[in-house]
C-alpha cells in the first residue's frame, strides 16, 4: 500500500450474507461523501465470468488467472451501484443464487482471494472508505477506523433476501433459502483462509430486530465517537 494511501480512513462493514451490510454501506459512504466498495461483488463478477468462460467452480488455478485479468469497471448511478464486465452492463446478474453459490464456492480459494487483495485495496482513496464483504477488518484493512461486524439470525436473512427477490417477480422457495444461507454460513465461517469472524476489536451488530436506518445511525454514532477519539 502507498504511503498517502495509510492516512485514508476507512470503515469496514463485514458480516454474513443477508445481514443488509451492503446497503448499509452504501448509505453511509453516500452520506460521508466517500468511497463505497462492495468487496462480494468482486467474487461475484469472477463467479459469472467463469461460468461464461465454462470454467469448473474447482479449477482454481484458472479461476486466480481469471480473478487477476477481470476487467471490470464499477460505478454509481441514481439507483445505485453500476458494474461493467469485459464492457457489459452486469449488476443485475450478481445477485443470483446460481452466482452467491458459486462465488461463495470459490471465495474459499488462496489464488483467487490473493488475486483481488490488491484491487480491494486500490478502492482506499480519498477522502475515505467505506468497505463490506466478509474480511474487510481482518485481512484488507487491519488498520481501518472504525470497524462493524454486521449479523442478523439466518431466519431473518432467509426472509429478506425472500422478499428481495420476490420483488424482482422472480420464484423463489423459502426453505431453499434458508438451508442455503446456512450452509454458506458454515463454509465461509470454517474455510481456512480469510474465515468469516469479527475483527478483535470490530462492534457486533445484531440487525434482526433493527430497521437499516436504526443500524446506520448507529454506525453514525460509533464513527462520529470514533472520530472525535482520534
Amino acid at each position: 500500500m502507498a504511503d498517502h494511501e495509510m492516512g485514508v480512513p476507512v470503515i469496514t462493514i463485514d458480516g454474513p450474507g443477508g445481514s443488509g451490510k451492503g446497503t448499509i454501506a452504501m448509505r453511509l459512504a453516500e452520506h460521508l461523501g466517500w468511497h463505497f466498495l462492495d468487496s462480494g461483488a468482486l467474487y461475484r463478477l469472477v463467479a459469472v465470468a467463469a461460468m461464461s468462460r465454462e470454467i469448473a467452480v474447482e479449477d482454481e488455478q484458472a479461476l486466480g488467472s481469471l480473478a487477476e485479468s477481470l476487467d471490470v469497471n464499477f460505478g454509481v448511478s441514481g439507483d445505485g451501484m453500476v458494474i461493467l464486465l469485459d464492457g457489459n452492463y452486469i449488476t443485475g446478474h450478481l445477485r443470483s443464487e446460481e452466482v452467491s453459490a458459486f462465488s461463495s464456492e470459490i471465495a474459499a480459494f488462496p489464488l483467487v482471494r490473493a488475486a483481488l487483495v490488491q484491487r480491494q485495496r486500490a478502492f482506499r482513496k480519498p477522502p475515505g472508505l467505506v468497505a463490506d464483504g466478509r474480511d474487510m477488518g481482518t485481512v484488507i484493512f487491519p488498520d481501518a477506523m472504525l470497524k462493524i461486524f454486521l449479523t442478523a439470525s439466518a431466519e431473518a436473512r432467509a426472509q429478506r433476501r425472500y422478499k428481495q427477490l420476490k420483488d424482482k417477480g422472480e420464484s423463489v422457495n423459502l426453505s431453499r433459502l434458508f438451508r442455503e444461507i446456512k450452509k454458506r454460513d458454515e463454509r465461509d465461517s470454517s474455510r481456512a483462509i480469510a474465515p468469516l469472524v469479527p475483527a478483535a476489536d470490530a462492534h457486533v451488530i445484531d440487525s434482526t430486530e433493527m430497521s437499516i436506518n436504526d443500524v446506520v445511525q448507529k454506525i453514525h454514532n460509533l464513527h462520529d465517537k470514533s472520530d472525535t477519539s482520534n
